[in-house]
């Protein structure tokens, strides 16, 4: 049974691999290369190459990405290298595949064309992330960073590809280069929206005369844990005990309303977590 759980799970991931390796393809062919901009990592650096040489930069990702992954076998688990590996091969196959798709979808507008590459090519690369998996390249040294510092993935990714998008400047303008830095950029924040949308959490620091009955129903119906802090109120001087608990964003009303039933008067202050891993939390993926 947890064999088939496990099977099942990988062959979801790979499903979304490959719809953000499709996606990302789609990005770079209709949006990004008619108007000569460049995109970041082995990608950016394929452009470059593909600019002068007229060789697809499908197969340029291969080449360069062969090297980069024996390096990460030795530094990184086998999941995360093979399904790197799926979307390395995935995206060098689609951006063969859809390399005509520019006579479908080409916007003459560089302005629209580079909003839309950067929110394509986010969605596309925050799916890959968000299922443990990279494109290769510059994508691996970056998750390997993750693991080590805890840096967000965006800031990394804009961070590393910052020489890439200064190459361009040799290879086409500095107006283009600029509009390259731009969508670098816009991909970086669609990048970390994609990862955190699906697990967003909530602090709530909850005041009330009903402490024990709060927490059995946050325990019991939300199945969420709480934790007791103890306080004292700085002008009753009032000693008590204060709820601290961490729920998923979906689940922040519902809290709100068993409270409300139980106390009308309770304080609940709610803030954002910015990152949760243990008991009842999905462990980030990168």
């Amino acid at each position: 049974m947890v064999k088939k759980e496990k099977e099942s799970d990988l062959y979801s991931k790979i499903v979304k691999i490959l719809i953000g390796s499709f996606l990302y393809s789609i990005a770079i062919n209709a949006f990004i290369i008619p108007h000569k901009l460049l995109s970041g990592g082995v990608a950016g650096i394929a452009l470059i190459l593909q600019y002068i040489s007229s060789i697809p930069s499908g197969y340029w990702v291969f080449i360069i990405n062969i090297p980069v992954f024996i390096i990460g076998y030795k530094l990184v688990n086998k999941e995360f290298v093979f399904l790197s590996f799926i979307g390395m091969m995935s995206m060098s196959l689609f951006l063969v595949l859809t390399k005509d798709i520019v006579g479908f979808l080409k916007l003459d507008d560089i302005v629209l064309s580079t909003l839309m590459g950067a929110v394509l090519s986010g969605v596309g690369m925050g799916l890959i992330f968000k299922e443990g998996a990279s494109q290769g390249g510059t994508d691996i040294v970056a998750i390997i960073l993750r693991r080590r510092n805890g840096t967000k993935m965006s800031t990394l990714y804009f961070a590393l590809n910052g020489i890439i998008a200064m190459l361009g400047i040799f290879i086409t303008n500095l107006q283009l280069t600029l509009y390259t830095v731009v969508l670098m950029y816009i991909k970086s924040v669609v990048i970390d929206k994609v990862l955190n949308s699906f697990n967003k959490k909530k602090i709530l620091i909850i005041i009330t005369s009903k402490e024990e009955e709060v927490s059995k129903v946050i325990i019991n119906k939300i199945g969420r844990g709480t934790t007791f802090l103890y306080g004292e109120g700085a002008y009753t001087g009032v000693k008590r005990k204060i709820i601290y608990c961490v729920v998923g964003e979906n689940e922040l009303n519902k809290v709100k309303k068993l409270i409300e039933e139980i106390d009308e008067t309770a304080l609940i202050s709610v803030s954002e977590a910015v990152d949760v891993q243990g008991n009842g939390f999905l462990k980030s993926a990168v």
